[in-house]
């Protein structure tokens, strides 16, 4: 059974009414800190090495079988084909079932909002309502209440298993994760000095992340990022998946990863979940919503944890026709609920929307979240408004330390919003204890991830599971 511990009572302290979880809110930040390093005593940091399948037997396919459950049959062998190509992209479309082997490795107690889902590219660039870029963790579906070290136990292990993919060295693979952790710690300590304002502003904008850059190199590749980013807007996807019908803008079907549907009322239907989600956005939004009529809807399967959940593409047009593409994305249990607790939103969508707002630095201006005549919960924002992550593949060793380093940095940054930075960092520590072990468990975990992997194809070729291969 995993070690655990919960945050000591202080006496000055107060309920998170919604997180449950009780921490030493006004007490000093050397209070703080010693409250988080007397946590080790009960979870050494070293305690978070290594990785052991539970003594309990699990088998992999049938937890993705369970994470099927609410989806569109129809759009499950997408998931599978998607997972299939590689250890990582198996890791990325496998969120619940790494849940459920973090829900039994230790933790000290801390509990942040956390983001679920937290891998090396669900982090990226996006544009700001300023129109500014920043680099920021832009996927959200899982977020929810949790142990901080879920997110970075996650995010280490996916740097392992990106960099053996790219044919890179174990200990190169292994220095990536450390340098994660690594950076994940001291930025923590850093956030710990600063006020409550300053943490919510702090933000890490594209300009920054180019002089930063430590060569010549490095500064021209992020400023050709940069680039690519900005043209990646709803006006330059629009035309290529729409076309002219009958006079009429319409988005072109492209089965199976795009599609109209047929349901006699799913007009009225969709009428009236806009309807909903319109009473989700500040009321300034509102005027700038109405300026937008709705011209066509399809279904478009996206992603790979997401692929067979009901995520459709919204086409809209101005008075003057200019475009507007909105996702409205299924939002399910997050994977953490079984282990972390129930979210206190009966939408899901609220508890994915409000999870973002917390974690961001700046959020989507048509954020907001409503549910269908279905019962379903959605939650709503533009679709590609720059929106990019950093390619991966080929990167080398040198290219996978920087990302990692922006990475954990980043990370750190979104659970001092919610969490207590003077306690994680009171934890943590100045040395590299935790980073290493945290390096030791990417690494054992990433065998594990393979292992996972060799499961899903061997189940595929007996005819166990059915996979659909894309074309590339």
């Amino acid at each position: 059974m995993a070690r655990r511990a919960a945050a000591k009572p202080a006496s000055d302290a107060t309920d998170d009414v919604r997180t449950g979880h009780r921490e030493p809110a006004f007490l000093s930040r050397e209070a703080r800190l010693a409250a988080g390093n007397a946590l080790r005593d009960s979870v050494p940091r070293s305690s978070h090495a290594g990785w052991k399948r539970p003594a309990k037997a699990r088998d992999p396919i049938e937890l993705l079988r369970r994470s099927n459950r609410d989806r569109l049959p129809e759009l499950v062998p997408i998931r599978y084909g998607r997972m299939l190509r590689s250890p990582f992209t198996f890791l990325r479309g496998s969120a619940g079932l790494m849940a459920h082997d973090l829900a039994t490795t230790p933790t000290s107690g801390i509990r942040v909002q956390a983001c679920g889902d937290c891998h090396l590219l669900n982090f990226g660039l996006f544009a700001t309502p300023e129109r500014n870029l920043v680099f920021d963790i832009n996927d959200f579906d899982e977020t929810l209440p949790a142990p901080f070290e879920w997110d970075v136990k996650r995010l280490a292990v996916s740097f392992v298993v990106a960099a053996r993919d790219n044919g890179l060295s174990e200990r190169q693979a292994r220095a990536s994760a450390i340098e994660c952790v690594r950076a994940y710690r001291t930025r923590m300590l850093e956030l710990s000095k600063m006020s409550p304002l300053e943490v919510w502003y702090d933000r890490l904008d594209i300009q920054a992340i180019i002089d930063m850059a430590p060569n010549a190199r490095i500064r021209k590749i992020r400023q050709e990022i940069a680039g690519a980013a900005k043209e990646r807007i709803g006006d330059q996807l629009y035309p290529k998946i729409s076309g002219e019908v009958g006079g009429r803008r319409r988005l072109i079907d492209q089965p199976p990863v795009l599609f109209h549907v047929s349901a006699k009322d799913f007009d009225r239907r969709v009428r009236d979940a806009l309807a909903d989600y319109r009473e989700s956005l500040p009321e300034e939004r509102r005027v700038l919503f109405d300026r937008y009529r709705l011209e066509d809807v399809a279904i478009k399967a996206v992603g790979i944890g997401s692929v067979g959940t009901r995520c459709f593409v919204g086409l809209f047009f101005s008075a003057e026709n200019h475009p507007l593409l909105l996702q409205f994305k299924e939002a399910c249990p997050s994977v953490l609920e079984p282990y972390a607790g129930k979210s206190i939103y009966g939408n899901h969508g609220q508890r994915v929307v409000t999870g973002q707002r917390l974690m961001q630095s700046s959020s989507d201006i048509f954020l907001g979240w409503m549910r269908s005549r279905g019962g379903y919960s959605y939650y709503v924002r533009q679709l590609r408004d720059m929106k990019m992550s950093p390619p991966i593949e080929g990167a080398t060793a040198e290219q996978s330390m920087l990302y990692a380093a922006l990475c954990g940095q980043t990370l750190a940054r979104s659970h001092a919003r919610s969490g207590d930075a003077a306690l994680i960092s009171g934890y943590l520590g100045k040395t590299d204890n935790f980073d290493k072990a945290i390096g030791g468990f990417a690494v054992a975990y990433a065998e594990q991830n393979t292992r996972d992997h060799a499961a899903l194809v061997a189940a595929v070729k007996s005819g166990k599971i059915k996979a659909l291969i894309e074309e590339e």
